[in-house]
């Protein structure tokens, strides 16, 4: 319906419109046209079509409600591993295929929302207004706050509260799709960067020939990795585990160790340390044999093995943890127990 089909009386108010208002000559080539005379709509004169536009926009807005409230229900609710047959799609992951659609009309409707109520309810009348410079006067400041409640007045915010509600809850509801998108992350670490596979009667297990190691296998100055007995490579898990259980063996003459407590944890000269840096968590695999220094490639963070694995050159923030050991009735190197502090760099939850 167009305004030539509505009586006079029925018409809203109307502001001066603009026309043609201007003729080319030399020094202005091109005629200004104008605006259109204005068109309204039905909605500007009838409030059972307003009613009805302004029930499907919150109809829209509820929608998108629901869907985000479905979008969190299925991430919570289906199993990652289910998958089913959507055609011509074939087997796809039900989850995925569900967090995809619920989102997806969750942001559609609120979109279709917005502009169904600007292109039926907000104003549509064009105004011409003259460029103006950059700097605002006092004159222009008033005159855009003036603009400004203007403008909320016709978006009839205020006066439509059905749409209103419901679009501020559409749009409450939507950003709950992200958070409960930060399940994703993982879950919380706990005590698991405190604890190492390490226990008290653990066998020191060399890296290369997978046999546990003696006393007698340490030489002075040598350098040799070990990892705790039952830890294999084909293990489900076993670069996590290994990451935080690496070792490293050094034979220190009992006399060249000046920390106390180092030598109290060796056996005979014989100290293990983690072998994970405490800056990023590289692998420290670089040893001096006469300073007892170990570097890591990384960022050169150097340790004195000799003095308790003090940082003395590089951003390493805190020494290397020491693993305490003794020998078994066997004669095999063992753990006395795990590490007294968390390996690898300092965290977030560290106390």
């Amino acid at each position: 319906m167009s305004s030539q089909d509505i009586p006079e009386e029925n018409l809203p108010a109307q502001g001066t419109t603009q026309s043609a208002v201007g003729v080319a000559d030399e020094k202005h080539p091109f005629a200004d046209p104008g605006l259109p005379p204005h068109e309204h709509r039905i909605q500007d004169v009838d409030e059972r079509a307003a009613k009805r536009s302004e029930r499907t926009v919150a109809l829209l807005f509820t929608v998108s409600m629901l869907a985000t409230i479905g979008f969190i229900a299925s991430f919570v609710a289906i199993p990652v591993e289910k998958t089913v047959h959507i055609f011509p799609l074939g087997h796809i992951s039900a989850l995925n295929f569900a967090l995809g659609l619920t989102l997806g009309i969750a942001l559609f409707t609120i979109g279709v929302g917005a502009v169904h109520w600007a292109r039926t309810l907000m104003s549509d009348a064009e105004f011409a207004d003259d460029r103006h410079p950059v700097e605002a006067d006092e004159q222009v400041r008033a005159k855009v706050h003036a603009d400004f409640r203007q403008g909320a007045k016709e978006s009839q915010l205020g006066r439509r509260k059905l749409i209103r509600n419901t679009m501020l809850g559409a749009l409450t509801l939507v950003p709950l799709s992200g958070v409960v998108l930060l399940r994703d992350l993982g879950p919380l670490p706990g005590e698991k960067l405190r604890h190492t596979l390490w226990s008290k009667g653990k066998l020191l297990v060399n890296m290369n020939t997978n046999e546990p190691l003696r006393p007698s296998d340490v030489a002075v100055g040598s350098l040799t990795f070990a990892k705790p007995e039952g830890l294999e490579e084909h293990d489900h898990g076993f670069q996590n585990e290994i990451a935080k259980a690496a070792l490293m063996i050094v034979r220190i003459q009992p006399e060249d160790i000046k920390d106390k407590r180092e030598l109290e944890w060796s056996h005979e000269g014989i100290v293990a340390y983690s072998k994970i840096c405490t800056h990023v968590g590289c692998p420290i695999s670089l040893y001096e044999q006469q300073t007892h220094h170990v570097l890591c490639p990384c960022h050169q963070s150097t340790f004195d093995l000799a003095d308790g694995a003090r940082v003395i050159f590089g951003p390493a923030g805190h020494p290397l943890p020491q693993l305490r050991i003794g020998v078994n009735d066997e004669g095999y190197l063992e753990a006395l127990g795990d590490f007294e502090e968390p390996v690898g760099p300092a965290y977030w939850e560290r106390g």
